[in-house]
């Protein structure tokens, strides 16, 4: 299941910690590079860098856009680009232009510089509400000889204390991941007795503050155990109250009872019909008894089809090549998506050969800074860059798909070639990256020049033209 070549990338990767994140990644204020205006402008002056457009009808020109593969016989050895001018109406992609397209002179003109254009990044496993990042440096105290009810009794002590910086840290947070370009994200949110629905609150106030550069889904999460900390009638309210997904965690090494907890995690979601987003940590025997078992309730339960994600899943790498493989046909079949961090170490998860077998697998910072971690770098290029390491050759053709982990699957091209995106009427969503190609991005991880969401700068800037 593991060949030669993949082993000793993830000694390798072992070996040197976190090596990768000395990776050069961007200032979310990164200057603009102006490049030559379009032929057909009757300005020739460059603008000043803007942080903001206002304009709900605008150009943006000097957009470099993936258009196609080179080839040397049926090897894919680059990538084809060219210039072109967005125009953009009410947060949409009205228009694809040649770069050099008469423009009508009432519309205002943005230039980005000659910069690459990709899919905006989702960051779809963070936790937005309890975080150090934003306040003082705090390393996670020693996990040595913990289990896992040890740092659940740690955290309920924690909680109180964060809580009065829930909101602004959460918006400080968000600034991080949407300065590398994330601009739609899924995030976990304690609910359970210690926190109350306060976390809940103060994050639906945050997102409402951040509604036009970013989108958020909300997982409902009773990290101190669903069953363990009687959580069911809080988790129910935050239903009631708007959450997008039920949160579920470990139902055997923390909730002590698999069916029950599990069972009792299906009932909220059918009740509420909302999706579910569960930590499912756990390895060997356990893991793969609840694995089997979701999967055993999707089956006989069509409502639930293509609404379960399992977040982690380390289980999967626990599984022998037979049972991963159809393990794998099962969660593809179902519509269940994956959720990993692409953990580096000695635990090797069977990414590619979900993704191989057609199930949605995505990526996400889950810790930047907390009492659980303080490696996360919040940055989704970095997710990509490393799955393409651990994962695939480093070719070009393989390194432009492994941009789909940071992005949903939105890729500029398909696998022949054949551009895909963007289209008139996709959203203008997107992410200016200062690189020739979505295969240099990822090996390089890039620098970010602007995040874009439905036509708002999200971060960086980009220049006025005129």
């Amino acid at each position: 299941m593991v060949n030669a070549y993949g082993n000793s990338r993830r000694e390798f990767l072992s070996q040197s910690g976190k090596v990768l994140a000395a990776c050069a990644l961007m200032s979310s204020t990164a200057g603009a590079v102006y490049a030559n205006l379009p032929a057909s402008s009757t300005s020739c002056d460059t603008g000043k860098s803007v942080n903001m457009i206002n304009d709900k009808h605008y150009y943006l020109c000097q957009v470099l856009l993936e258009s196609g593969f080179n080839y040397e016989g049926s090897t894919v050895i680059g990538t084809k680009t060219e210039l072109s001018t967005l125009e953009i109406k009410d947060g949409k992609i009205i228009a694809i232009l040649d770069k050099n397209a008469l423009l009508n002179e009432g519309i205002p003109r943005y230039d980005a510089g000659g910069k690459l254009m990709l899919p905006a990044f989702r960051d779809m496993h963070i936790h937005l509400d309890k975080t150090f990042y934003g306040g003082p440096w705090q390393a996670p105290r020693s996990r040595q000889g913990k289990t896992i009810m040890d740092m659940i009794t740690l955290e309920q002590d924690l909680l109180p204390k964060l809580q009065p910086f829930t909101q602004e840290r959460a918006a400080k947070l968000i600034q991080l991941i949407q300065s590398h370009g994330s601009t739609i994200a899924r995030s976990h949110c304690n609910v359970e007795p210690t926190s109350g629905l306060k976390n809940l609150e103060d994050l639906m106030v945050v997102l409402d503050n951040h509604k036009e550069t970013f989108s958020c889904e909300i997982v409902t999460f009773p990290q101190h155990g669903l069953l363990l900390s009687k959580s069911e009638p809080l988790m129910r309210e935050a239903m009631a109250m708007g959450a997008d997904y039920v949160g579920g965690l470990d139902p055997t090494n923390v909730d002590g009872d698999m069916k029950k907890s599990l069972d009792t995690m299906f009932q909220i979601a059918l009740d509420y019909n909302k999706p579910i987003d569960i930590h499912l940590h756990e390895m060997g025997p356990q893991g793969k008894a609840a694995v089997n078992y979701m999967l055993d309730m999707v089956e006989k339960t069509p409502s639930l089809k293509g609404k379960l994600t399992i977040s982690h899943a380390f289980a999967l790498a626990t599984l022998n090549e037979s049972e991963i493989q159809a393990t794998a046909e099962r969660l593809a079949e179902q519509q269940v998506t994956i959720a990993s961090t692409v953990p580096i170490g000695t635990l090797h998860m069977p990414l590619s050969l979900l993704r191989e077998k057609g199930v949605f697998v995505m990526t996400g910072t889950d810790s930047v800074i907390d009492h659980w971690s303080p490696f996360g770098l919040g940055d989704m290029l970095e997710k990509a860059n490393l799955y393409a390491q651990l994962y695939t050759r480093p070719d070009e053709f393989t390194l432009s798909r492994s941009l789909a982990i940071a992005t949903g699957d939105v890729l500029p091209l398909d696998k022949n070639g054949t551009q895909v995106w963007p289209k008139v009427q996709d959203d203008a969503s997107f992410v200016l990256v200062d690189a020739s190609c979505s295969a240099e991005a990822v090996a390089r991880i890039s620098p970010r020049q602007a995040a874009f969401y439905k036509g708002n700068v999200a971060a960086g800037e980009v220049s006025l033209i005129g």
